[in-house]
């Protein structure tokens, strides 16, 4: 493993033979600059790891030295050495950039441990500022594929949130339109960047549960409380808390989420003790809030506490110009994890998508694409590689009606494709799935069984 190196700048000899001899100790590779001209000539010549400077020097001023280090690496840490400790000068240094300063005379000791220290922290910064890249190549802006004036809209104020220390998001849009990879771009572009980032789907959990997730609970809190358990809002602190599906939290969970949003305390259920975090709130929704708080299904005091900053994601069928972007990101992707060589989709099939209405959004033109590119063996995908749901249009009698291609379907396969839409859309859901396509839950269970759409 590599030395860390310290350069010493002091024009006193013995003072710097002392701190090297100190230095030396702990391993550390030293060099010396007895003035400015040999100090920089060090700074063009060598990467440093961390650089003691004297504030006095004969040939040059150690703080005009400093703006220049620090300028071009703002990371070095830099302690400054005086024997003048006039306030001015170390308020001067701290300014410019200086980690921390030291007096002579010095105490060897204390001069080892501060350099510990600000080593400690430069290393922790880079290993934060490498973490946060890492994060911003997985999650950037730029995962969210749009180039509609819309999407740019949606895009901008994404950032700005992002960027911002504003604490309570909600982002509404249809399912499939991508909001969870929304919230993650705002969390991982944020200066909350290495922090958790926790989410819980509202519907996934009864609402006992549900508050256990978010709140935890002490042992013995309520049957199987076997041992305490720490909630989301715990975990998330000084991250962020996404909210998946807010639109269908229990009344009960609403009123303490309300209490939690006003003042970022709560107690484990079946404590005592007030926990105070520091987080931001993302919800997310896919429905008419004003419809539930209208029906006294959500919370309005709730509605408006989460609906500080609201973005609102159009739908896939309102930017066509999308589909093109995400629809040739789609036949990269899956050429890549499929292995195969598909080199485009022909034009016919392309306004074949684009006038399609989407109503599954980008989640349902992922799923076509990735259907066609696993089943045609053809270099261009035409129309009839893609499977698009049968249009809905108004009949007298029920208010819908199903046009049959020309090319004709076959029933079986649309029959299963709306029971696995309907159990994606709802995560899984098999009651909410069952009404979505108005049957019982039994008549459900029976086509998933026949259709294998169980999952494992």
């Amino acid at each position: 493993m590599e030395k860390i190196r310290i350069l010493i700048v002091e024009d006193e000899k013995l003072i710097r033979w002392s701190l090297r001899q100190q230095l030396e100790k702990h391993d550390y590779r030293v060099s010396e600059a007895e003035n400015g001209v040999e100090a920089r000539k060090a700074f063009q010549l060598e990467s440093w790891d961390l650089v003691l400077l004297d504030i006095k020097l004969p040939d040059a001023n150690g703080l005009d030295l400093l703006k220049e280090v620090t300028e071009s690496d703002p990371e070095l840490p830099v302690i400054m050495m005086t024997a003048y400790s006039s306030v001015d000068s170390v308020v001067n240094a701290m300014k410019r950039g200086a980690f921390d300063y030291i007096t002579k005379p010095f105490n060897l000791e204390e001069v080892v441990h501060t350099v510990k220290k600000a080593l400690e922290v430069t290393t922790l910064r880079r290993e934060v500022r490498a973490i946060k890249a890492g994060f911003e190549s997985r999650f950037g802006f730029e995962k969210v594929i749009g180039s509609s004036e819309k999407m740019r809209q949606v895009l901008d104020v994404a950032k700005t949130v992002a960027e911002s220390e504003a604490e309570t998001v909600l982002i509404a849009g249809e399912s499939g339109t991508g909001k969870n990879l929304l919230a993650q771009a705002i969390h991982y572009n944020s200066q909350r960047a290495g922090k958790p980032f926790m989410e819980v789907t509202c519907t996934a959990l009864p609402e006992q549960l549900l508050e256990s997730e978010l709140f935890g609970h002490e042992r013995g809190a309520f049957t199987d409380a076997r041992n305490m358990k720490v909630g989301l809002c715990e975990l998330a602190h000084n991250g962020t808390l996404f909210l998946d599906e807010i639109g269908d939290m229990p009344i009960a969970t609403q009123a303490k989420l309300l209490g939690f949003c006003e003042s970022r305390t709560f107690r484990r259920v079946g404590g005592v003790k007030i926990i105070s975090v520091n987080l931001r709130v993302i919800a997310a929704t896919n429905q008419d809030m004003l419809k539930l708080i209208e029906e006294k299904r959500f919370r309005e005091d709730l509605y408006y506490r989460l609906n500080v900053i609201e973005i609102v994601i159009p739908p896939l069928r309102e930017r066509p110009e999308d589909v093109v972007l995400l629809a040739n990101f789609f036949l990269d992707r899956f050429n890549h994890k499929f292995k195969k060589k598909v080199l485009g989709i022909s034009d016919a099939a392309m306004r074949s998508l684009t006038s399609y209405p989407w109503p599954g959004n980008i989640r349902e033109l992922k799923n076509v694409l990735e259907r066609a590119m696993i089943l045609s063996r053809k270099d261009v995908l035409e129309p009839d590689d893609f499977f698009l749901k049968p249009r809905l249009g108004a009949t007298e009698s029920s208010g819908k009606s199903i046009d049959l291609p020309p090319e004709g379907i076959s029933l079986e396969e649309v029959e299963r494709e709306l029971v696995r839409q309907a159990l994606e859309n709802t995560k899984g859901n098999q009651t909410k799935a069952a009404r979505l396509l108005h049957i019982s839950r039994d008549q459900l269970r029976y086509r998933m069984k026949q259709y294998d759409l169980f999952d494992g």
